[in-house]
């Protein structure tokens, strides 16, 4: 209506705008199915570059999952074969691959410090003249340093656990070396095949000699740092396992082995 002048009143229209554009929430239901539909390719994808058993028990476990007519549902959740046994594979062959990898790296610091005692004892003038008779390999158990006699030099006073005083210095010196390590070790003591006439002790054979000189190296090394914790076994082994097979009775046959053992599960 007019007012008393006569013009007409101005009417002002607010129109709300519905939920839809930019602002609105339509957009992430559209973003939620095209990320589910990438995960199922994602899905698809993986299972195509599976096994056939794979395959199968994917295949089976969407058909039947309780597993009452094909057991295949059934195998895949179990990981029994043919199912996530698997693909458990992939996991067991990463710690594998992890497990040589640590390995790889105590056996460079093994091999590290084996170089250090070589070096030691070649600095020495008391012991450079035996280097030939110091040998220092990898084994199964670690690292190995073995003592082998020769016809010049002799470490134990002949059909004794006696120790020559050379020989006390040497294992001393190793024995220092490796007190520095928290490695396990292992001595092992050979005798060659010449059967044991030394005195009258009854029953007392190359087994007996072997071990008591394995035990007189023990002890020179705890001299030289080496703590009674570092030991985990001490072996007389006689003749069964001769340096030279063809020559029972050649002199390298009679030495003594210190098996520095890798320290982790490997070991």
């Amino acid at each position: 209506m007019a007012d008393d002048s006569g013009s007409s009143p101005i009417i002002i229209k607010k129109i709300k705008k519905g939920g839809g554009g930019h602002h609105g929430g339509a957009w992430k239901v559209a973003y939620a199915d095209f990320v589910t539909a990438m995960m199922a390719l994602f899905i698809v994808l993986w299972i195509l570059g599976q096994s056939p058993q794979v395959k199968d028990a994917v295949s089976g476990y969407f058909k039947d999952p309780i597993g009452f007519s094909s057991k295949k549902g059934k195998d895949l959740l179990d990981g029994k074969k043919g199912g996530l046994i698997d693909l458990g594979k992939s996991a067991e062959q990463q710690q594998q691959m992890s497990e040589e990898a640590v390995k790889q790296k105590e056996k460079a610091e093994l091999e590290q410090m084996g170089q250090q005692v070589m070096r030691d004892l070649a600095e020495s003038p008391d012991f450079s003249d035996l280097m030939n008779q110091i040998k220092v390999e990898f084994v199964d158990e670690g690292l190995r340093i073995e003592i082998m006699e020769s016809v010049d030099d002799v470490f134990f006073e002949v059909g004794t656990s006696q120790l020559k005083p050379k020989a006390v210095q040497i294992l001393k010196k190793i024995g220092e070396r490796l007190s520095l390590l928290p490695n396990k070790v292992i001595l092992e003591g050979h005798t060659d095949s010449r059967p044991y006439g030394y005195g009258n002790q009854l029953g007392y054979t190359n087994y007996e000699l072997s071990a008591d000189r394995a035990n007189s190296a023990r002890r020179a090394m705890v001299g030289g740092g080496l703590t009674e914790n570092h030991f985990d076994q001490i072996r007389g082994y006689a003749d069964k396992r001769l340096k030279d097979p063809k020559d029972p009775y050649n002199v390298v046959n009679r030495r003594i082995s210190i098996i520095v053992k890798y320290a982790g599960k490997h070991g």
